[in-house]
């Protein structure tokens, strides 16, 4: 029975945090919805202690607020934030792809394009998560090959306010990533022309940075 151990608290507080994020950026849990972590618990088959400390981490993280002995809700989608966090997380990509692309080795490449691929095809049926998760897969190749813990961290932190906005974009029959620009990065990347691959990666940031606009 070696292999039947305990739950880590931190997994259990994990796992909170994963679904109950996915829910708010997929809409499912709406901007101004007030959440209960007893209500959350049950259904999550969790006790009430990681969701409420989940619930720290999201408050943190601007996607709750939280009145004390009030109410817990979820944030309005205010395009500032989004602006600022697009701002802060293009910044994180230009670093990790300037220390990246001298890094990447075939595997990598291969592994973009095939996610580019998986991207442009989720765009033109219209399948939001799967499109938002190859765009994900894409550029953690180069923040993996970075090796910039901190930048990664920076990115997972506020890449879920900018899919709040991109989610409502891609629902309304928009885009607002391109194939295209995935592939000159990718490109870019291929041949080492690190100065090119920045200047693709802040180009995709910048996007977004006018989206919220």
């Amino acid at each position: 029975m070696e292999a039947i151990r305990p739950v880590p608290r931190t997994l259990l507080r994990d796992r909170a945090y994963e679904a109950i994020r996915d829910a708010i950026v997929a809409g499912e849990i709406e901007p101004g919805a007030v959440v209960r972590d007893a209500e959350l618990a049950q259904r999550l088959g969790l006790s009430r202690a990681p969701v409420r400390e989940a619930f720290s981490r999201l408050v943190d993280e601007g996607l709750l607020e939280s009145k004390p002995q009030s109410y817990t809700r979820v944030t309005p989608l205010v395009t500032a934030d989004v602006r600022d966090a697009a701002a802060v997380v293009g910044a994180m990509h230009e670093l990790v792809t300037r220390a990246a692309v001298p890094r990447l080795d075939a595997a990598g490449i291969a592994a973009m394009r095939a996610a580019n691929e998986r991207f442009a095809a989720a765009v033109d049926t219209g399948d939001v998560d799967t499109a938002l998760r190859a765009d994900d897969a894409l550029h953690d190749v180069l923040v993996r090959a970075s090796g910039n813990r901190a930048a990664g961290a920076t990115v997972a932190r506020y890449t879920p306010l900018i899919r709040r906005l991109e989610r409502r974009r891609f629902g309304e029959g928009g885009s607002c990533r391109s194939a295209g620009l995935h592939e000159r990065l990718i490109d870019a990347c291929a041949a080492g022309d690190v100065a090119t691959a920045v200047h693709v990666t802040a180009e995709i940031w910048r996007g977004l940075e006018e989206l919220a606009d």
